[in-house]
């Protein structure tokens, strides 16, 4: 009896921090279980329908929705369900990329520049306005529009990290610069850490929450960039990411020609993207912020 009650107040216990958490965090929740439904849907699609319905000519094309191909093919002779299962993990793979890589170099020009100051802050700061001050999109069409017929998701990913760094370095820069004048900062300089020890021991943790929210904002530029590049035929030619599947669409005007079942899915499945990640990054910024917090 002691066993099965001790068992029963463990279940009880996690079920309510589980309800307590959706309750207070109710945007961050429904952000993890929509990302949750896209990861299954990446996982578990594959398992039912073959990669080789995606390669050109594979199907017969021009076909509309049926029990056969539950989402029709299109002109090019791929099946649009295998499209949309391995094009999505595709368009994600990029977003990630360029997301981790923005990131990385902006929190370390913002550490450095908003921590050091002086000369550092000049160069970092004065580099990040410069860029922000150039169309970012028409820099990434110029390089795209170089490397095209040799671009694969790696290098699309590469390419809009070129310029994923900047929003990353102002706003972590501007934080970095309140919190260093904090008393525990203070404190522990007295205490004889070094600068360091102070940036990995006292700030980083304290900035992880929204470091976390400037990921998934990250994340979302580098999908749009890329998205608005494949649009133009900038993309990586031989791979399905959503991107190139509208492009190929408005290349073959399926439009015009009433092939809704080419065009609307991957919209669908861009659009779901971004409210997930969107909802994902009000809901951390609600973490990270105890006024939001206690307004919910």
């Amino acid at each position: 009896m002691a066993i099965d009650s001790a068992e029963d107040q463990r279940y009880t216990g996690v079920v309510w921090h589980t309800t307590n958490f959706v309750r207070t965090f109710p945007l961050l929740t429904a952000g993890l279980a929509m990302l949750l439904a896209l990861l299954l849907f990446i996982v578990i699609g594959p398992i039912f329908v073959p990669e080789e319905d995606t390669r050109v000519g594979y199907v017969i094309p021009d076909q509309s929705p049926s029990r056969e191909h539950l989402l029709g093919t299109n002109t090019m002779g791929q099946d649009m369900l295998a499209v949309i299962i391995y094009g999505t993990p595709l368009t994600l793979q990029i977003g990630l990329i360029a997301g981790v890589i923005g990131l990385v170099v902006g929190t370390i020009f913002g550490f450095v520049a908003g921590f050091f100051g002086g000369f550092w802050d000049n160069l970092f700061r004065g580099a990040a306005d410069v860029a922000l001050t150039i169309p970012g999109f028409l820099i990434l069409v110029v390089i795209a529009s170089t490397l095209r017929g040799a671009t694969d998701v790696m290098t699309q990913a590469l390419i809009v990290s070129s310029l994923a760094w900047m929003f990353p370095t102002r706003t972590i820069r501007s934080q970095v610069l309140s919190m260093r004048e904090r008393g525990y900062i203070q404190i522990a300089r007295r205490s004889g850490m070094g600068n360091l020890e102070i940036i990995g021991r006292e700030m980083v943790p304290n900035l992880l929450p929204y470091l976390g929210a400037s990921f998934v904002l990250a994340v979302i530029t580098a999908i749009l960039a890329s998205i608005g590049l494949e649009a133009l035929g900038l993309g990586p030619q031989n791979e399905p990411t959503m991107g190139m599947t509208i492009y190929w669409g408005m290349y073959y005007t399926a439009i015009i020609r009433d092939m809704w079942w080419w065009w609307f899915p991957p919209i669908v499945v861009i659009t779901y993207i971004f409210a997930t990640l969107y909802i994902i990054s009000a809901g951390l910024d609600q973490f990270a912020n105890p006024r939001l917090r206690r307004r919910i």
